[in-house]
């Protein structure tokens, strides 16, 4: 029986090495990342298309993708669904005037990165892009995260982004500002006081002109008595100078 050679064995792990080698040469590097695109990551979920519209509307998408690239805190989106806008009232959005839209667009925008778990344990009010008066409350338990606008409260527990500098969370419901269904106070209705002086005033007008009225029909009266005795008076004088 022949003995195997003892240059096989190294002929074969130098084969081996040579394979690997060009393998490596030959396999396609992985592309790189891109860019962080904002909209995008909603584009690519598929049922965001009315709070995309608005994004694109009020610029706030465009505004949003450029700071990403400076911002050293980050944002957090609640993105409404297409089924949230459905929901609601007829002319909800469309009665919005372009600044009120902006603002309903900025006030699901929080100027900071939270991922899920640090949502639980926010300060409340939550600041919005929409400004200081535009809080939102968030409350978390047991890994359940609720956010309130006052008018509209809705849970957040599908993240469709969450990597720094970048959050972006379902809401299945569009929140709307307090701001905005705040009752207008109504104009200040007249005092009792001035009611009744005002109809005080109105009665005394009434009294004053009715007793003028008999006052000026005594006058004419005593006119014409004095025009009827003066007529006599002159005629008897007449008289008494056509006789004598």
């Amino acid at each position: 029986m022949a003995s195997s050679s003892p240059l096989s064995p190294i002929l074969l792990s130098l084969f081996l090495v040579f394979i690997c080698g060009v393998s490596a040469q030959t396999a396609p590097a992985p592309a790189p990342s891109g860019p962080l695109n904002f909209t995008g990551i909603l584009d690519k979920n598929g049922q965001y298309t009315y709070f995309l519209q608005l994004l694109a509307q009020t610029q706030v998408g465009s505004q949003v993708q450029t700071q990403l690239k400076t911002t050293t805190e980050g944002f957090t989106v609640f993105a409404p669904t297409d089924n949230a806008f459905n929901n609601l009232k007829p002319g909800t959005v469309n009665n919005l005037d372009p600044e009120q839209k902006v603002q309903l667009v900025l006030y699901h925008v929080i100027p900071k990165y939270y991922s899920l778990n640090d949502l639980q344990f926010v300060s409340n009010p939550v600041r919005t892009q929409a400004g200081e008066d535009f809080g939102l409350n968030v409350t978390g338990l047991n890994n359940q995260v609720n956010v309130s606008s006052g008018v509209v409260e809705t849970q957040i527990n599908n993240a469709l982004y969450q990597k720094k500098p970048l959050a972006i969370y379902q809401a299945d419901k569009v929140l709307l500002p307090e701001e905005f269904f705040e009752a207008k106070s109504p104009a200040a209705a007249p005092s009792p006081a001035t009611k009744k002086s005002s109809t005080g005033s109105k009665s005394n007008s009434r009294a004053s002109a009715t007793a003028d009225e008999p006052a000026s029909a005594d006058n004419s009266g005593s006119t014409v008595r004095n025009m009827g005795l003066g007529f006599v008076v002159g005629l008897a004088l007449a008289c008494m100078g056509f006789l004598s």
